[in-house]
């Protein structure tokens, strides 16, 4: 009886090892169960940086696929912990059996013999039994350890991210804050801006300062000939355009920029969305109405030559756009009227056009001028050529004259008057010198003689 309690009780120190590794192996599991509920946790409150965690979120499920692998071995290592358990359990069984046998049949055996017998089995038993869970133990760090650096690695990250977040939410923060005064800044201004044009006279004004400024950058104040504020009579008043421009051939282009924007201006101080819409269609109905009342007046009678056209100047492209939104026919009913509708890019685009003109304009007149200056110059040469001819003739003459005196001066006066030197009658300083005669002759005209023009 005393070899079966030794032996049960190594049988039952091997099953509380077992237990004790099972129980050791649960609260691992635990703890790792335990931090990544934790971090899953932590993850849930991170919405604002989730497209970056993504590839972060990839790793965690791959390491959630060790965890799974991780506990199909501890299910395996309990498995094979309950298996040895019954296992022990059969072997204790085996052995009381066979200490029933040995009892019945072997008598003979001495205690020592059996108990050597039994420690040398139990003690092997117990060393497989060790080196398996030293081997299991080592497997499980191995398993768990990547995890819980991978774990790790994923808090310092989250940690570097937040900081990131902070700082990205200062700066967007402080942009934020310029933004808002900026508009804050540019919404007073806008106000300040419809309340000035409210007055006709200031709207009349800034109109015509748009104008200015318009054709100030095409280019057209030094380059073109413009009139501003022009006016011409009639029976039922003055016309008084803005602007004429004066095209090449005389012709000419009419300006007005007294455009109607009063109901624009209010439907920007609308309060509502309907109202604005509302503003707006009279904004588009009273341009039509504009364009109307420049197609009755005489401009085209007035003004001699007629004008080309009348341009309806708009003083920004954002009153035009809403015009036409309104109204998409107000192109076609302007040009049926022979008004055009003109906004500064527009204007600008047309007043560079009559630039270009007066530069061909002038590029033509400056070949007449020189057409005509060198008419005059051939004129003028072929006229010299006549006078070097003449010139070169009398030349001529005057050397053939010259020569001729020259020589009844030799043969008929010199020969008398050194009979007086031969007589003593002068000195020897008062000798008559003997002049050379002259055989230079004017050279002869060698180029074409140049045909007069004209």
């Amino acid at each position: 009886m005393i070899e079966l309690e030794v032996i049960l009780g190594f049988l039952g120190g091997g099953t509380l090892i077992g237990l004790c590794v099972y129980v050791y192996l649960q609260k691992k599991i635990s703890h790792i169960r335990q931090d990544v509920a934790l971090y899953q946790e932590r993850a849930r409150h991170l919405d604002e940086v989730s497209a970056q965690l993504l590839k972060r979120d990839e790793d965690l499920r791959l390491q959630g696929e060790r965890n799974a692998e991780l506990r199909v071995a501890l299910q395996r290592t309990e498995k094979e912990s309950n298996e040895k358990l019954s296992l022990l359990e059969n072997i204790q069984k085996q052995w009381e059996d066979k200490f029933k046998v040995i009892s019945q049949d072997t008598l003979a055996l001495t205690n020592k013999s059996f108990l050597e017998l039994a420690n040398a089995t139990l003690e092997k038993f117990q060393e497989v039994a060790q080196n398996d869970l030293s081997n299991r133990q080592q497997a499980i760090s191995d398993l768990v350890k990547p995890v819980t650096e991978s774990l790790q690695t994923v808090d310092q990250k989250i940690i570097e991210l937040e900081k990131s977040r902070m700082s990205a939410y200062a700066v967007l923060k402080h942009q934020v804050s310029e933004l808002l005064s900026s508009q804050k800044q540019l919404k007073t201004e806008t106000s300040n801006l419809v309340n000035a044009l409210k007055a006709p006279s200031v709207r009349g004004r800034w109109g015509e300062m748009q104008l200015r400024r318009v054709v100030e950058m095409a280019g057209m104040v030094n380059y073109c000939d413009f009139e501003e504020q022009v006016s011409s009579s009639e029976n039922e008043g003055r016309l008084r355009p803005d602007l004429i421009i004066n095209l090449p051939g005389e012709k000419k282009i009419i300006v007005d920029a007294k455009a109607p924007l009063a109901a624009y201006l209010e439907a920007l101080e609308a309060k509502d969305e309907e109202t604005r819409q509302e503003k707006l269609k009279d904004h588009a109905r009273q341009v039509r109405a504009h364009i109307k009342a420049l197609a009755k007046r005489s401009y085209y009678e007035q003004f001699q030559p007629a004008p080309e056209f009348v341009v309806l100047f708009l003083p920004g492209e954002t009153f035009f756009s809403a015009a036409l939104e309104q109204d998409p026919s107000l192109i076609e009913a302007g040009v049926e009227d022979r008004i055009i509708l003109a906004t500064p890019t527009t204007l600008i685009a047309l007043l560079r056009a009559v630039a270009y003109g007066w530069r061909h304009e002038h590029l033509a007149q400056n070949a007449k001028e020189i057409s005509e200056l060198g008419r005059e110059l051939h004129k003028r040469l072929s006229d010299m050529a006549d006078h070097f001819s003449r010139l070169g003739k009398n030349l001529g003459g005057a050397v053939h004259s010259y020569n001729q005196a020259m020589g009844s001066f030799e043969h008929r006066v010199l020969v008398s008057a050194r009979k007086f030197k031969d007589l003593g009658s002068v000195s020897e300083a008062s000798e008559i010198v003997l002049l050379d005669s002259l055989d230079h002759t004017p050279r002869e005209q060698q180029a074409l003689k140049i045909k007069k023009v004209g």
